[in-house]
């Protein structure tokens, strides 16, 4: 979908808000495209676990979060808490990586900026990485530690998740909003960054957005997704959170870049969400790369999403 037709479709679809980039935003978003134009296509595998912890760890410390290790269902991680946060409510953030690389640790500053908006302990599980582990590890990861949560009589859960986080987040809150999770043990609501819906890549921007991608090649999400995937469906609706049924789910706000691969990937699962009933929202920023919201005091376009994320989840809990 070009700029123009995403202008013209968020006036004909209230769920859809598309957001100018500035002219601040768009001379910082050339100039991070120079610097990583040389390693486009190239994170795969293992190797590249170092080098992408290395960039989460770059993300300012928020201020007023303190960061905590503990176990929770039986998968380890770390707790965001902010100096202010409500009790009997708590996020659970799936991190990024592909399904590949990340880690809790890493991911602590992004995540503790959420955490800090939204006035709510976040805890970010590390769950198993491919290849080592193949799907359906890490969404069976995500559901323990929501369990854990459960089993800490926390009521108010609402699940959050980034790039693959976002998958997981999104395949999770079908699960727990299904038997035997109905009522308050359901989630508040949630939130996906960027996410990874459709793992038989069927979505039109890996072409219309293949240039303007700072990051991805579609050859590139195909290699990582195999290693996550082995042999299973890639239409599995475990595996990808848009072949799901998504009635019956609490709120919903995606955020994503115009600049990316995935953007039809978010597009495609909002218009799917709210024609099944949900109260699904699709914020696009133009411009934005993906990822782009670590880019705290990069991109003005990160506060604004952060912000509005925090809102959301603060509103839900």
């Amino acid at each position: 979908m070009q700029p123009q037709m995403l202008a013209d479709a968020a006036v004909k679809a209230p769920w859809l808000t598309v957001h100018p980039v500035s002219q601040q935003d768009s001379v910082a978003a050339n100039s991070l495209r120079g610097a990583v134009a040389a390693f486009k296509g190239k994170l795969t595998g293992a190797a590249a676990r170092g080098p992408f912890d290395d960039v989460m760890e770059r993300v300012p410390a928020p201020t007023d979060v303190t960061f905590e290790a503990d176990t929770v269902g039986g998968i380890s991680g770390w707790w965001a808490r902010p100096a202010r946060s409500q009790k009997g409510a708590a996020i659970l953030h799936a991190h990024g990586g592909w399904f590949n690389f990340g880690t809790a640790h890493a991911y602590r500053n992004l995540v503790g900026h959420i955490a800090s908006r939204a006035g709510a302990d976040a805890f970010i599980p590390d769950y198993r990485l491919a290849p080592e582990h193949l799907f359906p590890a890490a969404i069976m990861d995500v559901e323990a530690c929501y369990r854990g949560l459960v089993d800490k009589g926390i009521k108010k859960i609402a699940v959050v998740g980034d790039s693959a986080g976002g998958n997981l987040a999104l395949v999770l809150l079908s699960i727990a909003c299904g038997q035997p999770w109905k009522g308050d043990l359901a989630p508040v609501g949630g939130v996906a960054i960027s996410p990874v819906t459709d793992l038989a890549l069927t979505g039109e921007s890996y072409e219309t957005r293949a240039e303007a991608d700072p990051y991805f090649t579609k050859s590139q999400a195909a290699g990582l997704i195999a290693s996550y995937l082995g042999h299973a469906d890639p239409k599995d609706p475990l595996a990808s959170p848009l072949y799901r049924d998504l009635s019956g789910l609490p709120p919903v706000r995606v955020h994503v870049g115009d600049d990316e691969v995935l953007l039809d990937d978010s597009r495609r699962y909002v218009e799917r969400a709210v024609a099944a009933g949900v109260d699904a929202e699709l914020d696009v920023w133009m411009g934005m790369p993906h990822g782009f919201v670590t880019g705290i005091g990069q991109f003005e376009a990160a506060r604004q999403s952060l912000d509005a994320i925090g809102a959301f989840l603060k509103g839900v809990m």
